[in-house]
């Protein structure tokens, strides 16, 4: 990689204190977003969350599924079954749900009920064409107590059940990363992703035209180096050490 060629960064956040890290990456002028799938708050609580951290952040500054999926709803003039974490509702206040003709699936946690799940298959399977719009295609996250089924599994779930194929919304699809490129304003062949998480972080990204960078934490797994399909630009043991393999190249 040569000095000069990162014009941008989207980081992939962990909460953990990064503080020095994201001081660095702002003094050098690159550009930072921070790209989650994060859809068990809303964005604005998100932000607060590492703003009480210690985190130099705005909301501005994060691309997240759910205000992407709000704006896909309004378009289409779509009125939502919601199967979501109830702390991210407040980001579908102004959505039209009643009467509602798609279902929209997050990362609910302990709203994966059978009952809330038979509720959304039922909207689903009663649609001439049902639409299925999934706010993630994770299949598992990290928590402090070990791994969690993410929303893909339940998603999955659906799609099965309903023959009916999701469109996703969040991490890995292209129009994700699109979104986050276009409010920095840079190309794809000028930014480089920095993630965990072989498929949804680093194959969405390089899909997109974009080189990604796998770090050895959290959901990282020593099998992800042997991926079939996926191979990251470049591995990392940290974000420090991704920070200063991209700083070097100024």
């Amino acid at each position: 990689m040569r000095a000069g060629c990162f014009c941008s960064l989207l980081f992939y956040v962990w909460l953990t204190p990064l503080l020095l890290l994201l001081h660095r990456i702002k003094a050098s002028g690159l550009k930072l977003r921070f790209c989650t799938n994060e859809t068990q708050a809303t964005r604005e609580n998100f932000v607060k969350k590492l703003q009480g951290m210690g985190f130099d952040i705005s909301v501005a500054e994060v691309t997240a599924p759910a205000p992407a999926a709000c704006r896909i709803l309004k378009e289409r003039s779509l009125r939502p079954h919601l199967l979501v974490h109830n702390d991210l509702v407040p980001e579908f206040a102004e959505i039209d749900k009643a009467n509602p003709n798609c279902v929209v699936i997050g990362d609910a946690a302990e709203n994966f009920t059978y009952a809330n799940l038979n509720e959304a298959f039922r909207v689903l399977i009663g649609m001439e064409k049902p639409v299925l719009i999934s706010l993630g295609r994770g299949r598992y996250y990290k928590e402090t107590d070990g791994l969690k089924l993410d929303v893909g599994a339940y998603m999955k779930a659906l799609e099965y059940a309903c023959d009916v194929q999701a469109e996703v919304v969040g991490k890995p699809a292209e129009k994700f990363f699109e979104s986050a490129l276009a409010e920095m304003g840079v190309p794809a062949q000028q930014a480089i992703m920095i993630g965990d998480d072989i498929v949804n972080d680093v194959g969405g990204a390089q899909r997109c035209g974009m080189r990604a960078v796998q770090v050895r934490t959290g959901k990282y797994r020593p099998c992800d180096e042997n991926h079939p399909h996926v191979k990251p630009d470049a591995y990392v043991n940290n974000l420090a050490e991704a920070v200063d393999v991209i700083l070097q190249q100024l």
